[in-house]
């Protein structure tokens, strides 16, 4: 696959990823395709270390979208964890 469909499909798995956890982020759009370009990347590198199976057939291939959201997810669970803590306001 070329770099527009891992674009692509970073994009809306980061935004299926926000989807099935819900709540307040601490990124805005851009940072949601990163995390989905590199949850695609992280999807696919697990199910063919775990499961030995490539997960990065084609555009059209369920595996490519389900490895791409699972990476998706735990990378955003990952981010919130790290980032979570720094943006939090105090009062005087």
């Amino acid at each position: 696959m070329g770099i527009i469909a891992w674009i692509l499909i970073g994009l809306i798995a980061g935004a299926i990823a926000k989807a099935l956890m819900p709540g307040k982020d601490p990124g805005g759009i851009i940072i949601t395709m990163l995390i989905g370009i590199a949850g695609g990347l992280l999807g696919g590198w697990l199910g063919k270390v775990l499961f030995g199976v490539d997960s990065v057939d084609g555009f059209f291939e369920i595996s490519t979208w389900i490895a791409a959201i699972v990476g998706s997810v735990i990378l955003l669970a990952l981010h919130r964890l790290i980032t979570g803590n720094r943006h939090t306001h105090r009062h005087a």
